[in-house]
């Protein structure tokens, strides 16, 4: 391979002339968490006001550990050991390769490291560089019970070092791009907690538009809605050249929202062969998964939207659908009602099942909603699109700028691109 003038060949690959490449061990003290009480949820030990992280803590950090989830007595630190604020830690267990900088000083068990950096080598610098290498650290750890990886492994571990100078500009640029990233998080957190007020207000009464009085209608799912048949097949006769789309209740838990457009989202196919007595699905129709693994999954539910005539879709395993027996609700309503938190406290008492809840179609016939006028609703509908909308917007804009810190960090971290 050739290399281009600047650069060196090295056992970490190429980087420019003016790094070096080092051992870990040779950057920082690195020393192993310690709790050496047993058995290790001794209660004598916990609840204190000393923190004490866990590798879930890191992992959940993402770059900086401002929150922990158990705390220690006096007795528990006499068998653990405190870390100043602003350690640097490693997990190196279970989670392999996740790290954080604490804003508080802490105590951790053996399945953390604390990295302390030598003179002339940037804390922050450190962080970014271990964190670029998790996947790296993976495949150095041993497959026992649960992944680990021994000191024995990590000290010698040979990394590219640039100048302080570079590394402290590198260090920089990225917590820029972090700076960013956690403003945009920061601000969809508060512009989704917005939405979420408002829906309750709004799909309750409990505030109302300008312009509107009168009472609303409460309504029973048995009184506004007819079942229709749905396909039963599994995701194996799901096919990429299928002429109909299968909307799959694992799908209505973790990829779609309260509404689910085909003119912006896709549900895998099947062939209309294989599902032939299922009923096609209209614009409008409300899609319920029927079986959820936690409560808060019970019911959850995506109207249709953005089908027309060249798409055919039906309704999939383990789903209700739904369809209203008379025009009822504006068109985006059901979505959005969908997140009233009394429907959900309803579908949660009729709910059956210990590991697995269920809902059924005679569970649901009782369960009451709110019903306005219908041109209510669709002031309701528009007002909750526009913060769909501005969410959306955001979410685009923040998975962008966490492509651009990915990009950066190969470019910065490998010297391909230099900032002195």
């Amino acid at each position: 391979m050739d290399v281009r003038p600047g650069y060196k060949q090295t056992e970490v690959g190429i980087i420019p002339e003016d790094w070096g490449v080092r051992p870990f061990q040779s950057l920082a003290h690195i020393e192993r968490g310690k709790f050496t009480a047993r058995p290790r949820n001794d209660p004598k030990y916990y609840g204190g006001e000393i923190p004490f992280i866990q590798t879930g803590d890191v992992t959940n950090s993402r770059g900086w550990i401002r929150t922990y989830s158990q705390t220690l007595n006096p007795e528990g630190l006499k068998v653990s050991k405190l870390f100043p604020r602003g350690t640097l830690f490693l997990t190196i267990a279970a989670n392999i390769g996740d790290v954080g900088l604490a804003s508080f000083a802490t105590a951790c068990p053996d399945s953390l490291v604390s990295i302390t950096p030598v003179r002339g080598i940037d804390k922050h610098w450190l962080a970014h560089e271990l964190g670029k290498r998790k996947p790296l650290f993976e495949n150095l750890a041993s497959h026992n019970a649960q992944l680990n990886i021994s000191l024995e492994k990590l000290k010698p571990y040979l990394l590219p070092v640039p100048t302080l100078a570079e590394q402290e500009a590198i260090a920089e640029a990225l917590s820029d791009a972090d700076a960013l990233i956690e403003s945009l998080e920061q601000l969809l957190t508060k512009k989704r907690q917005i939405k979420k007020g408002a829906m309750q207000e709004l799909l309750t009464g409990a505030k109302r538009l300008p312009g509107f009085r009168g009472e609303w209608e409460l309504r029973t799912f048995g009184d506004l809605f007819e079942y229709h048949a749905i396909a039963t097949n599994s995701r194996s006769d799901f096919v990429p050249e299928g002429d109909t789309f299968c909307v799959h209740y694992g799908d209505i838990h973790t990829r779609f929202h309260s509404h689910l457009d085909f003119g912006v989202v896709k549900p895998p196919r099947i062939d209309r062969n294989r599902c032939s007595n299922a009923a096609l699905l209209k614009n409008g129709d409300w899609v319920m998964a029927d079986a959820s693994e936690d409560h808060e999954g019970v019911g959850k539910a995506v109207e249709i939207q953005g089908l027309h005539t060249d798409i055919t879709a039906v309704a999939g395993l383990h789903t209700l659908l739904l369809r209203e027996k008379k025009p009822t609700f504006s068109l985006g309503f059901k979505g959005h009602l969908g997140n009233l938190r009394s429907l959900h406290q309803q579908l949660r008492r009729v709910a059956t099942g210990m590991k697995v809840f269920g809902v059924s179609k005679a569970a649901l016939k009782g369960i009451e909603i709110p019903v306005p006028p219908p041109q209510e609703q669709g002031s309701i509908v528009a007002i909750l699109s526009d913060m769909d909308a501005e969410i959306a917007a955001l979410e685009a804009k923040l998975s962008k700028a966490r492509q651009i810190k990915q990009g950066m960090m190969q470019e910065l971290l490998t010297g391909r691109i230099r900032l002195v």
